[in-house]
């Protein structure tokens, strides 16, 4: 059963990113490069996380600990874009404050990096750090903006994401105690 709940899971999630990829293609036309390399990026960070949930491990914790991520990222970010209604600075009116591209992508670059170590994490945040940049220089965003979105994205991985297979190394410091704790999943 569990097998063809993770098929049926796949085709889905290769339908949906097929179809974001077409949303992407249209509305890109009158966007300049560099707002259409971020809106794509955007896209295609968060879709790697989730689809090596699907197609590179065993069991669904992964896929459950994306979905936890992403739901916690999202909801923080629009209900804050609402309660705070910063005008961008385009003159476009408001929605400014967080920016929700570079929460979504930093949410899939924290949780690649989390569950599957730096050497993946390290070009899904560089990926993620041109998303900012490409916000702010479309001027969709201020600086602030897309710093909030990024810290927003990045705490709600932190929160639900786990290592997959493999070592583990966190800093540790509390009540004056310092050091290192590694772990280990089997």
């Amino acid at each position: 059963m569990f097998s063809a709940l993770k098929k049926k899971s796949q085709l889905l999630f290769i339908g949906l990113f097929l179809c974001g990829s077409g949303l992407l293609a249209q509305n890109a036309l009158a966007k300049s490069d560099t707002e259409k390399l971020g809106d794509a990026l955007a896209v295609l960070i968060p879709a790697v996380g989730l689809g090596t949930t699907f197609f590179y491990e065993d069991g669904d914790d992964g896929t459950i600990q994306f979905v936890e991520s992403l739901v916690t990222s999202q909801v923080m970010t629009f209900g804050l874009k609402k309660a705070i209604n910063k005008t961008r600075p385009n003159g476009e009116c408001c929605d400014s404050f967080p920016s929700g591209h570079s929460s979504v992508a930093f949410m899939g670059a924290s949780f690649i990096q989390k569950r599957y170590g730096w050497a993946y994490g390290i070009p899904a945040y560089l990926g993620a750090s041109l998303v900012a940049y490409s916000r702010v220089h479309s001027d969709k965003h201020y600086t602030e903006d897309v710093v909030a979105g990024a810290a927003i994205g990045i705490i709600s991985s932190y929160i639900f994401t786990k290592p997959y297979k493999g070592f583990h190394v966190t800093a540790l410091a509390s009540n004056g105690v310092y050091g290192i704790n590694i772990t280990k999943n089997w």
